[in-house]
């Protein structure tokens, strides 16, 4: 049998992380063997062949010349513990999944800023969160993106901060009816996927899941 390929999940330090658990179990049914990584959470030392940049709270506004007067809900030793991990998947070239705010980050990273709030900004969609599928997102259909899922997606939604000017190497390959960028991903063939939704709560819908086969068989290679 083939060894499964490790995969480091960033995210909360909290006990209790359902997105961590949910992830986890995606990665573990997709044939990948799932690492949590934390400022709790210490990494073993054995090698990542791929990472996922999971959800939570806010980016501090520092990190993208955003407004420091902002009022937002952010972990200071999170955003610097992934920030190391992202520069570290690119330098290695690892596969990279970013869950929502890892997707923000990723492109935070490569140079890119955020909305800090889009509440006040929709006018097609509403605001109230939710982990059920209720929003759509459009696809693009030359994307890695469309070809392992579809051209139209349903969606949930945790979300008050989104990408707005996009880093280097990414293109936009998702958006929702508001025209906010739902998912981006490497705009050179490199394995990069960042979506705006919480895959690892759908993870029971094959569009959704499918993302993390994608993660485990690029990080297989």
């Amino acid at each position: 049998m083939a060894e499964r390929p490790r995969i480091g999940v960033t995210g909360t330090a909290r006990r209790w992380s359902p997105g961590w658990w949910c992830t986890a179990a995606a990665l573990w049914l997709a044939g990948a063997t799932p690492e949590r990584i934390s400022v709790r959470h210490k990494p073993s030392g054995k090698p990542l062949q791929g990472l996922v940049i999971g959800g939570g709270d806010d980016i501090s506004p520092e990190h993208y010349h955003g407004d420091l007067r902002e009022k937002v809900k952010s972990d200071p030793e999170r955003d610097q513990l992934e920030i190391h991990w992202i520069n570290t998947a690119l330098e290695q070239r690892l596969p990279l999944l970013g869950i929502c705010r890892g997707a923000q980050l990723i492109n935070v990273v490569l140079g890119g800023d955020l909305h800090s709030d889009i509440r006040n900004l929709r006018r097609r969609t509403y605001n109230r969160p939710g982990l059920l599928p209720t929003k759509q997102v459009f696809v693009q259909p030359d994307s890695t993106l469309a070809q392992l899922s579809r051209r139209k997606l349903r969606v949930n939604s945790l979300h008050h901060q989104a990408i707005k000017r996009l880093g280097k190497g990414l293109r936009v390959v998702g958006r929702d009816l508001d025209e906010f960028t739902q998912a981006v991903e490497s705009d050179s063939g490199r394995p990069i996927i960042g979506v705006q939704w919480h895959p690892e709560y759908l993870f029971y819908l094959p569009a959704q899941f499918a993302l993390f086969r994608w993660l485990k068989k690029q990080a297989a290679k």
